[in-house]
Protein backbone atom coordinates (compact mmCIF):
# COMPACT_ATOMS: atom_id res chain seq x y z
CA UNK A 1 0.00 0.00 0.00
CA UNK A 2 1.25 3.46 -0.87
CA UNK A 3 -0.02 5.89 1.73
CA UNK A 4 -0.58 9.40 0.45
CA UNK A 5 0.10 11.79 3.32
CA UNK A 6 -0.47 14.91 1.24
CA UNK A 7 -4.00 15.56 0.02
CA UNK A 8 -3.30 18.43 -2.39
CA UNK A 9 -6.76 18.75 -3.96
CA UNK A 10 -8.58 19.18 -0.67
CA UNK A 11 -5.86 21.45 0.69
CA UNK A 12 -6.20 23.67 -2.38
CA UNK A 13 -9.96 24.02 -1.81
CA UNK A 14 -9.23 25.60 1.57
CA UNK A 15 -6.21 27.63 0.52
CA UNK A 16 -6.27 31.41 0.85
CA UNK A 17 -5.85 31.66 -2.90
CA UNK A 18 -8.98 29.64 -3.62
CA UNK A 19 -10.92 31.56 -1.00
CA UNK A 20 -10.03 34.98 -2.40
CA UNK A 21 -10.35 33.79 -5.99
CA UNK A 22 -13.93 32.94 -5.12
CA UNK A 23 -14.46 36.31 -3.51
CA UNK A 24 -13.30 37.96 -6.71
CA UNK A 25 -15.46 35.65 -8.83
CA UNK A 26 -18.48 36.57 -6.72
CA UNK A 27 -17.78 40.31 -6.84
CA UNK A 28 -17.51 40.16 -10.64
CA UNK A 29 -20.69 38.07 -10.88
CA UNK A 30 -22.56 40.67 -8.83
CA UNK A 31 -21.31 43.39 -11.17
CA UNK A 32 -22.52 41.28 -14.11
CA UNK A 33 -25.98 41.19 -12.55
CA UNK A 34 -25.96 44.96 -12.00
CA UNK A 35 -24.83 45.42 -15.60
CA UNK A 36 -27.72 43.24 -16.74
CA UNK A 37 -30.09 45.43 -14.72
CA UNK A 38 -28.70 48.56 -16.37
CA UNK A 39 -26.82 50.09 -13.44
CA UNK A 40 -23.23 49.35 -14.46
CA UNK A 41 -22.27 50.62 -17.95
CA UNK A 42 -21.02 48.11 -20.54
CA UNK A 43 -17.64 49.84 -20.76
CA UNK A 44 -17.14 49.42 -17.01
CA UNK A 45 -18.15 45.75 -16.88
CA UNK A 46 -15.62 44.94 -19.60
CA UNK A 47 -12.88 46.36 -17.36
CA UNK A 48 -14.31 44.80 -14.20
CA UNK A 49 -14.08 41.34 -15.76
CA UNK A 50 -10.29 41.77 -15.78
CA UNK A 51 -10.09 42.71 -12.09
CA UNK A 52 -7.49 41.06 -9.88
CA UNK A 53 -6.28 41.41 -6.31
CA UNK A 54 -2.76 41.80 -4.96
CA UNK A 55 -1.91 39.38 -2.12
CA UNK A 56 0.97 41.46 -0.73
CA UNK A 57 -1.11 44.61 -0.76
CA UNK A 58 -4.03 42.73 0.78
CA UNK A 59 -1.98 41.66 3.81
CA UNK A 60 -0.46 45.14 4.15
CA UNK A 61 -3.93 46.72 4.24
CA UNK A 62 -5.26 43.98 6.52
CA UNK A 63 -2.63 44.94 9.07
CA UNK A 64 -4.25 48.39 9.24
CA UNK A 65 -7.95 47.69 8.75
CA UNK A 66 -8.13 44.39 10.67
CA UNK A 67 -11.00 43.54 8.30
CA UNK A 68 -10.65 40.91 5.56
CA UNK A 69 -13.27 42.32 3.21
CA UNK A 70 -12.19 45.95 3.22
CA UNK A 71 -8.58 44.85 2.76
CA UNK A 72 -9.60 42.59 -0.12
CA UNK A 73 -11.63 45.31 -1.84
CA UNK A 74 -8.87 47.91 -1.49
CA UNK A 75 -6.25 45.47 -2.80
CA UNK A 76 -8.49 44.88 -5.82
CA UNK A 77 -9.56 48.43 -6.63
CA UNK A 78 -5.99 49.74 -6.21
CA UNK A 79 -5.18 48.68 -9.77
CA UNK A 80 -8.53 49.73 -11.25
CA UNK A 81 -9.91 52.96 -12.53
CA UNK A 82 -13.31 54.51 -11.82
CA UNK A 83 -14.96 51.18 -12.61
CA UNK A 84 -13.64 49.91 -9.28
CA UNK A 85 -16.37 51.85 -7.49
CA UNK A 86 -18.92 49.23 -8.56
CA UNK A 87 -17.32 46.38 -6.61
CA UNK A 88 -19.37 45.27 -3.58
CA UNK A 89 -22.37 47.24 -4.85
CA UNK A 90 -25.22 46.79 -2.34
CA UNK A 91 -23.46 43.97 -0.52
CA UNK A 92 -22.31 43.22 3.00
CA UNK A 93 -19.31 41.08 3.87
CA UNK A 94 -21.37 37.97 4.59
CA UNK A 95 -22.93 38.03 1.12
CA UNK A 96 -19.51 37.35 -0.35
CA UNK A 97 -17.95 35.36 2.46
CA UNK A 98 -20.83 32.98 3.11
CA UNK A 99 -21.48 32.35 -0.58
CA UNK A 100 -17.80 31.64 -1.18
CA UNK A 101 -17.89 29.23 1.76
CA UNK A 102 -20.84 27.46 0.15
CA UNK A 103 -18.76 27.01 -3.00
CA UNK A 104 -15.82 25.67 -0.99
CA UNK A 105 -18.01 23.22 0.93
CA UNK A 106 -19.62 22.02 -2.30
CA UNK A 107 -16.18 21.47 -3.84
CA UNK A 108 -15.12 19.58 -0.72
CA UNK A 109 -18.22 17.40 -0.88
CA UNK A 110 -17.36 16.39 -4.45
CA UNK A 111 -13.83 15.36 -3.45
CA UNK A 112 -15.10 13.49 -0.40
CA UNK A 113 -17.67 11.64 -2.45
CA UNK A 114 -14.95 10.61 -4.88
CA UNK A 115 -12.81 9.22 -2.04
CA UNK A 116 -15.80 7.44 -0.50
CA UNK A 117 -16.49 5.94 -3.92
CA UNK A 118 -12.99 4.44 -3.92
CA UNK A 119 -13.61 3.02 -0.44
CA UNK A 120 -16.97 1.63 -1.50
CA UNK A 121 -15.36 -0.13 -4.47
CA UNK A 122 -12.58 -1.59 -2.31
CA UNK A 123 -15.12 -2.91 0.19
CA UNK A 124 -17.26 -4.40 -2.56
CA UNK A 125 -14.29 -6.23 -4.05
CA UNK A 126 -13.31 -7.70 -0.68
CA UNK A 127 -16.89 -8.60 0.23
CA UNK A 128 -17.39 -10.57 -2.96
CA UNK A 129 -14.02 -12.29 -2.65
CA UNK A 130 -14.72 -13.41 0.92
CA UNK A 131 -18.43 -14.02 0.51
CA UNK A 132 -18.10 -17.59 1.83
CA UNK A 133 -15.01 -17.17 4.05
CA UNK A 134 -16.20 -18.60 7.37
CA UNK A 135 -15.32 -16.75 10.55
CA UNK A 136 -16.65 -16.42 14.08
CA UNK A 137 -19.37 -13.91 14.80
CA UNK A 138 -19.00 -12.22 18.17
CA UNK A 139 -21.37 -10.40 20.49
CA UNK A 140 -20.10 -8.68 23.65
CA UNK A 141 -16.66 -9.78 22.43
CA UNK A 142 -17.68 -13.41 23.03
CA UNK A 143 -18.09 -16.11 20.37
CA UNK A 144 -21.68 -16.28 19.12
CA UNK A 145 -22.32 -18.10 15.83
CA UNK A 146 -20.42 -18.27 12.55
CA UNK A 147 -20.72 -15.59 9.90
CA UNK A 148 -18.61 -14.96 6.81
CA UNK A 149 -15.99 -12.29 6.48
CA UNK A 150 -17.73 -11.20 3.29
CA UNK A 151 -20.92 -10.51 5.26
CA UNK A 152 -19.02 -8.35 7.72
CA UNK A 153 -17.55 -6.31 4.88
CA UNK A 154 -20.91 -6.16 3.07
CA UNK A 155 -22.31 -4.48 6.18
CA UNK A 156 -19.56 -1.84 5.99
CA UNK A 157 -20.10 -1.39 2.24
CA UNK A 158 -23.81 -0.77 2.73
CA UNK A 159 -23.15 1.81 5.44
CA UNK A 160 -20.60 3.67 3.32
CA UNK A 161 -23.23 3.86 0.58
CA UNK A 162 -25.65 5.46 3.03
CA UNK A 163 -22.93 7.90 4.03
CA UNK A 164 -22.49 8.98 0.42
CA UNK A 165 -26.24 9.59 0.14
CA UNK A 166 -26.19 11.69 3.32
CA UNK A 167 -23.22 13.64 1.96
CA UNK A 168 -25.12 14.35 -1.24
CA UNK A 169 -28.06 15.65 0.79
CA UNK A 170 -25.73 17.83 2.89
CA UNK A 171 -24.10 19.21 -0.25
CA UNK A 172 -27.52 20.22 -1.56
CA UNK A 173 -28.33 21.88 1.76
CA UNK A 174 -25.19 24.01 1.69
CA UNK A 175 -25.26 24.86 -2.04
CA UNK A 176 -27.02 28.18 -1.55
CA UNK A 177 -25.99 31.77 -2.05
CA UNK A 178 -27.07 34.93 -0.25
CA UNK A 179 -27.05 38.45 -1.71
CA UNK A 180 -29.69 40.18 0.37
CA UNK A 181 -27.44 42.88 1.83
CA UNK A 182 -27.24 44.02 5.44
CA UNK A 183 -29.71 42.19 7.72
CA UNK A 184 -31.19 40.38 4.74
CA UNK A 185 -33.90 42.83 3.63
CA UNK A 186 -32.70 43.16 0.00
CA UNK A 187 -32.98 46.94 0.46
CA UNK A 188 -29.63 47.47 -1.27
CA UNK A 189 -29.53 44.29 -3.34
CA UNK A 190 -32.86 43.35 -4.91
CA UNK A 191 -33.96 39.70 -5.14
CA UNK A 192 -33.42 39.66 -8.90
CA UNK A 193 -29.73 40.50 -8.36
CA UNK A 194 -29.42 37.59 -5.95
CA UNK A 195 -31.17 35.27 -8.41
CA UNK A 196 -28.96 36.26 -11.32
CA UNK A 197 -25.73 35.96 -9.31
CA UNK A 198 -26.68 32.55 -7.94
CA UNK A 199 -27.46 31.37 -11.48
CA UNK A 200 -23.97 32.42 -12.55
CA UNK A 201 -22.43 30.57 -9.59
CA UNK A 202 -24.49 27.40 -9.88
CA UNK A 203 -26.17 27.90 -6.51
CA UNK A 204 -29.74 28.29 -5.29
CA UNK A 205 -30.74 31.55 -3.59
CA UNK A 206 -31.38 31.15 0.12
CA UNK A 207 -35.18 31.51 0.39
CA UNK A 208 -34.87 33.69 3.50
CA UNK A 209 -31.73 35.02 5.15
CA UNK A 210 -30.73 37.69 7.59
CA UNK A 211 -27.16 38.93 7.36
CA UNK A 212 -25.79 35.40 7.04
CA UNK A 213 -26.63 32.08 5.45
CA UNK A 214 -28.23 30.19 8.29
CA UNK A 215 -25.85 27.96 10.23
CA UNK A 216 -28.20 24.99 10.47
CA UNK A 217 -27.06 24.32 6.89
CA UNK A 218 -23.42 24.25 7.95
CA UNK A 219 -24.26 22.13 10.98
CA UNK A 220 -26.01 19.67 8.66
CA UNK A 221 -22.87 19.45 6.56
CA UNK A 222 -20.38 19.04 9.41
CA UNK A 223 -22.54 16.59 11.37
CA UNK A 224 -22.81 14.56 8.17
CA UNK A 225 -19.01 14.49 7.93
CA UNK A 226 -18.93 13.38 11.56
CA UNK A 227 -21.39 10.58 10.85
CA UNK A 228 -19.38 9.39 7.85
CA UNK A 229 -16.26 9.53 10.03
CA UNK A 230 -18.09 7.45 12.65
CA UNK A 231 -18.63 4.77 10.00
CA UNK A 232 -14.93 4.80 9.15
CA UNK A 233 -14.11 4.59 12.86
CA UNK A 234 -16.47 1.62 13.18
CA UNK A 235 -14.65 -0.22 10.39
CA UNK A 236 -11.24 0.73 11.74
CA UNK A 237 -12.15 -0.34 15.28
CA UNK A 238 -13.23 -3.77 14.08
CA UNK A 239 -10.02 -4.24 12.12
CA UNK A 240 -8.03 -3.23 15.21
CA UNK A 241 -9.93 -5.77 17.28
CA UNK A 242 -9.43 -8.56 14.77
CA UNK A 243 -5.71 -7.78 14.66
CA UNK A 244 -5.26 -8.43 18.39
CA UNK A 245 -2.68 -11.15 19.01
CA UNK A 246 -5.24 -13.44 20.62
CA UNK A 247 -7.50 -13.20 17.53
CA UNK A 248 -5.22 -12.24 14.60
CA UNK A 249 -7.72 -12.95 11.83
CA UNK A 250 -6.82 -9.84 9.85
CA UNK A 251 -3.90 -7.44 9.87
CA UNK A 252 -3.15 -4.03 8.48
CA UNK A 253 -0.65 -3.82 5.63
CA UNK A 254 2.92 -3.94 6.97
CA UNK A 255 5.57 -3.17 4.40
CA UNK A 256 9.15 -4.36 4.24
CA UNK A 257 11.40 -2.19 6.36
CA UNK A 258 8.52 -0.83 8.41
CA UNK A 259 8.91 -0.85 12.22
CA UNK A 260 6.18 -1.12 14.80
CA UNK A 261 8.05 -0.22 17.98
CA UNK A 262 11.27 1.49 18.98
CA UNK A 263 11.90 -1.13 21.65
CA UNK A 264 10.13 -4.35 20.54
CA UNK A 265 11.15 -5.50 17.06
CA UNK A 266 8.33 -8.06 16.84
CA UNK A 267 5.55 -5.47 16.94
CA UNK A 268 3.12 -4.98 14.04
CA UNK A 269 0.62 -2.49 15.40
CA UNK A 270 -2.68 -1.31 13.87
CA UNK A 271 -1.34 2.23 13.57
CA UNK A 272 -3.29 3.23 10.46
CA UNK A 273 -6.70 2.25 11.79
CA UNK A 274 -5.84 3.85 15.13
CA UNK A 275 -5.17 7.06 13.20
CA UNK A 276 -8.58 6.77 11.54
CA UNK A 277 -10.20 6.47 14.96
CA UNK A 278 -8.30 9.43 16.37
CA UNK A 279 -9.20 11.81 13.56
CA UNK A 280 -12.83 10.64 13.58
CA UNK A 281 -12.98 11.94 17.14
CA UNK A 282 -11.64 15.29 15.97
CA UNK A 283 -14.38 15.60 13.34
CA UNK A 284 -17.01 14.58 15.87
CA UNK A 285 -15.85 17.42 18.12
CA UNK A 286 -16.16 19.87 15.24
CA UNK A 287 -19.78 18.74 14.79
CA UNK A 288 -20.53 19.99 18.30
CA UNK A 289 -19.02 23.38 17.44
CA UNK A 290 -21.07 23.56 14.23
CA UNK A 291 -24.25 22.90 16.21
CA UNK A 292 -23.37 25.63 18.69
CA UNK A 293 -22.86 28.06 15.79
CA UNK A 294 -26.53 27.80 14.78
CA UNK A 295 -27.71 30.28 17.42
CA UNK A 296 -26.46 33.83 16.78
CA UNK A 297 -27.57 37.16 18.23
CA UNK A 298 -30.24 39.03 16.27
CA UNK A 299 -29.59 39.15 12.54
CA UNK A 300 -26.05 37.94 13.17
CA UNK A 301 -22.93 38.19 15.26
CA UNK A 302 -19.51 36.76 14.38
CA UNK A 303 -19.03 34.27 17.21
CA UNK A 304 -19.30 31.55 14.54
CA UNK A 305 -16.66 33.03 12.25
CA UNK A 306 -13.50 32.28 14.21
CA UNK A 307 -14.59 28.67 14.81
CA UNK A 308 -15.55 28.10 11.19
CA UNK A 309 -12.11 29.14 9.98
CA UNK A 310 -10.93 25.97 11.74
CA UNK A 311 -13.76 23.45 11.67
CA UNK A 312 -14.61 23.69 7.97
CA UNK A 313 -11.15 23.03 6.51
CA UNK A 314 -10.12 20.71 9.34
CA UNK A 315 -13.22 18.51 9.05
CA UNK A 316 -13.03 18.28 5.27
CA UNK A 317 -9.29 17.60 5.17
CA UNK A 318 -9.40 15.10 8.04
CA UNK A 319 -12.25 13.11 6.49
CA UNK A 320 -10.59 13.20 3.08
CA UNK A 321 -7.38 11.88 4.65
CA UNK A 322 -8.85 9.05 6.73
CA UNK A 323 -11.09 7.91 3.89
CA UNK A 324 -8.06 7.59 1.64
CA UNK A 325 -6.12 5.92 4.45
CA UNK A 326 -8.83 3.35 5.16
CA UNK A 327 -9.25 2.57 1.46
CA UNK A 328 -5.57 1.60 1.34
CA UNK A 329 -5.97 -0.57 4.43
CA UNK A 330 -8.95 -2.41 2.93
CA UNK A 331 -7.22 -2.95 -0.40
CA UNK A 332 -4.09 -4.46 1.17
CA UNK A 333 -5.65 -6.04 4.25
CA UNK A 334 -4.00 -9.30 5.28
CA UNK A 335 -6.68 -11.92 5.86
CA UNK A 336 -5.85 -15.14 7.69
CA UNK A 337 -8.56 -17.63 6.78
CA UNK A 338 -6.89 -20.56 8.58
CA UNK A 339 -6.80 -18.53 11.75
CA UNK A 340 -10.51 -17.81 11.39
CA UNK A 341 -11.21 -21.56 11.36
CA UNK A 342 -8.91 -22.11 14.35
CA UNK A 343 -10.83 -19.50 16.30
CA UNK A 344 -14.17 -21.07 15.37
CA UNK A 345 -12.93 -24.31 16.93
CA UNK A 346 -11.68 -22.63 20.11
CA UNK A 347 -14.93 -23.27 21.97
CA UNK A 348 -15.16 -26.91 20.90
CA UNK A 349 -18.56 -26.77 19.28
CA UNK A 350 -20.33 -24.37 21.64
CA UNK A 351 -21.45 -22.32 18.67
CA UNK A 352 -24.03 -25.05 17.94
CA UNK A 353 -25.87 -24.41 21.22
CA UNK A 354 -28.80 -22.49 19.76
CA UNK A 355 -29.25 -24.88 16.88
CA UNK A 356 -29.24 -27.82 19.31
CA UNK A 357 -31.83 -26.14 21.52
CA UNK A 358 -34.11 -25.41 18.56
CA UNK A 359 -33.87 -29.00 17.37
CA UNK A 360 -34.90 -30.27 20.80
CA UNK A 361 -37.87 -27.91 20.77
CA UNK A 362 -38.84 -29.25 17.34
CA UNK A 363 -38.68 -32.76 18.83
CA UNK A 364 -41.28 -31.89 21.46
CA UNK A 365 -39.45 -30.49 24.47
CA UNK A 366 -40.48 -27.20 25.97
CA UNK A 367 -38.11 -24.32 25.39
CA UNK A 368 -37.19 -24.30 29.07
CA UNK A 369 -36.39 -28.05 29.04
CA UNK A 370 -34.30 -27.75 25.88
CA UNK A 371 -32.48 -24.67 27.21
CA UNK A 372 -31.59 -26.48 30.45
CA UNK A 373 -30.13 -29.49 28.65
CA UNK A 374 -28.05 -27.38 26.29
CA UNK A 375 -26.88 -24.99 29.01
CA UNK A 376 -25.76 -27.86 31.26
CA UNK A 377 -23.61 -29.29 28.46
CA UNK A 378 -22.37 -25.83 27.54
CA UNK A 379 -21.14 -25.18 31.09
CA UNK A 380 -19.28 -28.51 31.07
CA UNK A 381 -17.62 -27.43 27.84
CA UNK A 382 -16.63 -24.08 29.33
CA UNK A 383 -15.53 -25.32 32.72
CA UNK A 384 -14.05 -28.76 31.99
CA UNK A 385 -12.62 -28.21 28.50
CA UNK A 386 -14.83 -30.89 26.95
CA UNK A 387 -16.24 -30.96 23.41
CA UNK A 388 -19.84 -29.81 23.24
CA UNK A 389 -20.59 -32.02 20.25
CA UNK A 390 -19.43 -35.12 22.07
CA UNK A 391 -21.38 -34.20 25.19
CA UNK A 392 -24.58 -33.73 23.20
CA UNK A 393 -24.02 -36.93 21.22
CA UNK A 394 -23.65 -38.87 24.50
CA UNK A 395 -26.54 -37.23 26.36
CA UNK A 396 -29.39 -39.73 26.58
CA UNK A 397 -31.95 -36.92 26.88
CA UNK A 398 -30.92 -35.93 23.37
CA UNK A 399 -30.22 -39.27 21.71
CA UNK A 400 -33.54 -40.57 22.95
CA UNK A 401 -35.40 -38.19 20.63
CA UNK A 402 -32.81 -37.24 17.96
CA UNK A 403 -31.55 -39.69 15.32
CA UNK A 404 -27.87 -40.23 14.40
CA UNK A 405 -28.51 -38.66 10.98
CA UNK A 406 -30.02 -35.57 12.58
CA UNK A 407 -27.09 -35.28 14.98
CA UNK A 408 -24.66 -35.54 12.08
CA UNK A 409 -26.43 -32.75 10.22
CA UNK A 410 -26.72 -30.68 13.40
CA UNK A 411 -23.01 -29.89 13.58
CA UNK A 412 -22.56 -28.62 10.02
CA UNK A 413 -20.98 -25.19 9.51
CA UNK A 414 -22.64 -24.78 6.12
CA UNK A 415 -25.94 -24.28 7.91
CA UNK A 416 -24.79 -20.78 8.86
CA UNK A 417 -23.89 -19.68 5.35
CA UNK A 418 -26.85 -21.05 3.39
CA UNK A 419 -28.51 -17.63 3.00
CA UNK A 420 -25.39 -15.58 2.29
CA UNK A 421 -26.21 -15.41 -1.43
CA UNK A 422 -29.71 -14.17 -0.58
CA UNK A 423 -28.31 -11.42 1.66
CA UNK A 424 -25.91 -10.25 -1.04
CA UNK A 425 -28.75 -10.25 -3.55
CA UNK A 426 -30.99 -8.29 -1.17
CA UNK A 427 -28.23 -5.72 -0.80
CA UNK A 428 -27.68 -5.61 -4.58
CA UNK A 429 -24.07 -6.56 -3.95
CA UNK A 430 -23.01 -8.45 -7.02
Amino acid sequence: MIERYSRPKMKSVWSDKNKYDKWLKIEIAVCEAWNKSGLIPDDDIIKIRKASYDFDLFYEILGRTKHDMTAFLQSTTASMGKEGRWLHQGLTTSDVWDTATSLQLAESAELLDQELGFLESALKEKALKHKKTLMMGRTHGVHAEPITFGLKIALWWDEVKRGRKRLDDAKASISVGKFSGPVGTHATSPPYIERDVCDLLGLSPAPVSNQVIQRDRHAHFITTLALVAATLEKIATEIRGLQRTEIREVEEPFTEGQTGSSSMPHKRNPELTERVCGLARLIRGHAVTALENVALWGERDISHSSAERLIFPDSCMALDYITNLLTGVIKDLRIYEDRMIENIELTRGLLFSQRTMLLLVEKGLTREEAYKIVQENSMKTWDDGLDFRELITNDGRVTGIVSEQELSELFDYSHYTKYVDDIFEKASLN
